[in-house]
């Protein structure tokens, strides 16, 4: 852990850029870590139900649209997320810089509606962060060689957020959603799960296969391959949340950062 450097990659679900009031509060927790001294970058999600939405437009007119059309239209949700979080930014006076997938260029294969992610270059958040820059990246979209645009499937911003953490050998992932961490089990069905404050990959990786929710299985598989630690936590309290990494030594170090 000593040896990582001070890049926070910091990811919101589209629960937690819902309106404009939950987007505020998102800020918040990017306004907290880069007081703290952290580069942070940030990864956000559609505001929930859009994506939906976007899905129903497409199939008012087709029963099954063109996957690669569905993908542009799609990624749209995104595009609205990420600039008004930047607006939000630059009016604490932190200065956001909105980018989609194609613009930092998370290069992917042309596998549209479940594309998977080659390669990221980091030029561009790098520089931004050398200048206090914070940036603001659409997650679940990016771009074929040739330029087309592609989504990564459901729950594909986890998947983004990750990978950009690797390439940016950055020092955590954390990813807030609207629960406080992983369960024993789902909170909202029983009221007496507990919150774990420590999960390997592959146990995560096995509770994902089950079909828990809360990260999507190829962004654990990502963490895993590159030892980067994610901070599952809520968006909407400040409490510690559940660390899911190599083992339980990175524990204290990991919270502590």
């Amino acid at each position: 852990m000593s040896s990582r450097s001070n890049i926070v990659v910091q990811k919101f679900g589209g629960t937690s850029v819902a309106n404009i009031d939950r987007m505020r509060r998102v800020c918040q927790h990017i306004q907290r870590e880069y007081k703290k001294g952290s580069k942070v970058v940030v990864v956000v999600s559609a505001m929930a139900g859009e994506t939906d939405r976007l899905i129903n437009l497409a199939k008012s007119i087709t029963e099954f649209p063109p996957e690669d059309e569905l993908d542009v239209l799609l990624s749209t949700g995104e595009t609205v997320s990420v600039a008004l979080v930047s607006i939000i930014l630059k009016s604490m006076g932190i200065m956001g810089k909105s980018y989609l997938g194609f613009q930092v260029r998370i290069i992917t294969d042309d596998n549209f509606s479940n594309a998977r992610i080659i390669e990221i270059e980091t030029e561009k958040i790098l520089k931004d962060l050398s200048y206090g820059i914070v940036p603001v990246i659409a997650g679940f979209q990016g771009v074929t060689r040739d330029g087309r645009i592609t989504t990564l499937g459901r729950g594909g911003s986890d998947t983004t957020a990750v990978a950009v953490a690797a390439s940016l050998k950055a020092k955590v992932c954390e990813i807030y959603t609207d629960v406080p961490g992983v369960f024993t089990t789902d909170p909202n069905i029983e009221p007496k799960a507990k919150k774990i404050d420590f999960v390997s990959y592959e146990e995560m990786m096995e509770l994902a296969s089950l079909g828990a929710k809360v990260l999507q299985i190829r962004s654990v598989e990502i963490a895993a391959r590159f030892k980067i630690p994610i901070h599952v936590r809520s968006t909407f309290s400040d409490e510690r949340g559940t660390i899911v990494a190599e083992s339980r030594k990175y524990l204290k170090e990991i919270l502590n950062y």
